[in-house]
């Protein structure tokens, strides 16, 4: 009985954590901070083959106009055998490519890595049945699994 109360209690943590997310966007906490998590992320990312094509720092952005935000960071990479065959499903998934993730950090200083999910953009775009929607998915946990790993 206690490890049905146990089970039910992180279903319930997971499903808050999601009902807290941006509809279609996956959240993993990650134990270190942006610049760490960014620098690992990248690290992963290019080591699996993949073309980093930008990092984006919101932060630093911000502060050229006078203005303050937590430390945001995105990064936007991927290569065309993921995206070629996603557009050849839907072309309009062009506009969601290349992939890219965001970091930042929250009001309690906890660290976040986040991405779209391209189950989600699959069926944004209409083609819910594409094939490579699942592996581009599995690939991204993969990614974002390794970049906050101990």
């Amino acid at each position: 009985m206690k490890t049905l109360h146990s089970l039910v209690a992180v279903v319930l943590i997971a499903l808050a954590s999601l009902a807290c997310a941006a509809e279609g966007l996956v959240v993993v906490k990650s134990p270190y901070s942006v610049t760490e998590t960014m620098t690992r992320f990248e690290n992963v990312v290019k080591k699996r083959g993949l073309t980093v094509f930008s990092r984006i720092d919101h932060a630093a952005g911000a502060a050229t106009i006078g203005k303050s935000l937590r430390a945001t960071q995105v990064i936007t990479f991927g290569n065309p055998e993921g995206g070629t065959p996603f557009m050849e499903c839907a072309q309009t998934v062009g506009i969601d490519l290349p992939l890219k993730a965001l970091i930042w950090e929250d009001g309690n200083s906890q660290v976040w890595l986040g991405y779209n999910d391209p189950l989600f953009l699959a069926q944004r775009h209409g083609v819910a049945q594409c094939p490579v929607a699942e592996k581009l998915r599995q690939a991204l946990a993969g990614l974002a699994e390794a970049a906050v790993a101990p």
